[in-house]
């Protein structure tokens, strides 16, 4: 099988820091990769609430993973503090990617990129959503002459 290969522009819009705690730590004595996955969720979660959203209320709907592709290129260890550089991109009607580089800082040595597709989805009629305007008017205000010819 080919190895995933994930094609990440050099700019994204936020980053934030995170520490490796021991809880992140596998056999391996290294972050396994279930725990990058929840360490994704926490960067995704902190640019949400950046923009004035939490997960599941952004302009009244929420959001919902849809795929997820995350490739390492170095281990990371307890005590390491990974920045998590974070971009939205890859619109469609119903949802977006979110695009993540993880860079330990100290030893400027990228860790891994990954890509999360999410759709949003209203949860209390249980269907997907049209991506709110509020969405788009704080995160992606370049595509909101494309959006309002929907």
């Amino acid at each position: 099988m080919a190895r995933v290969k994930l094609d990440l522009p050099d700019d994204f819009t936020y980053s934030t820091q995170l520490d490796v705690r021991v809880t992140e730590i596998n056999y391996g004595n290294h972050v396994g990769n279930d725990r990058m996955v929840s360490l994704l969720h926490e960067a995704r979660l902190r640019y949400l609430r950046e923009q004035g959203f939490g997960e599941f209320n952004i302009g009244g709907v929420g959001i919902m993973v849809s795929d997820l592709v995350v490739t390492f290129s170095a281990e990371s260890f307890v005590g390491d503090v990974l920045t998590f550089h974070l971009g939205v991109t890859d619109f469609n009607k119903y949802g977006c990617d979110f695009i993540y580089r993880v860079v330990n800082e100290s030893l400027d040595k990228k860790v891994a990129e990954a890509k999360t597709g999410v759709v949003f989805f209203d949860y209390d009629e249980r269907k997907i959503a049209r991506i709110p305007k509020v969405f788009y008017e704080r995160c992606a205000p370049h595509l909101l002459d494309e959006t309002d010819a929907d």
